[in-house]
């Protein structure tokens, strides 16, 4: 009972995350007033997500492409959930 559900709110997270990284595309090419749901919604999950991956992004800094950057920190936090899951869920 409680194995499944660590393991149902492991899978959330990740869906949250996925969630976070659209959020961000939209509120980035968007333009999305301060007020806007949208954007409302995008910084609650922010302020929940953020503390987690400041020290991933610490560690793992952002990838340079051209004059670019890839955040690698959603991706390995996702993988890190992922493994997590597939030890304690299997």
């Amino acid at each position: 009972m409680v194995l499944n559900l660590v393991c149902g709110l492991l899978q959330l997270a990740v869906w949250v995350i996925i969630g976070w990284i659209v959020l961000s595309y939209v509120v980035s090419f968007g333009r999305l007033g301060w007020d806007h749901p949208v954007r409302r919604l995008y910084d609650a999950l922010s302020r929940a997500i953020e503390p987690i991956m400041r020290p991933i992004r610490n560690v793992v800094p952002p990838l340079r492409i051209g004059g670019a950057a890839l955040d690698l920190s959603p991706i390995i936090l996702i993988l890190g959930i992922s493994l997590l899951t597939r030890l304690i869920c299997s």
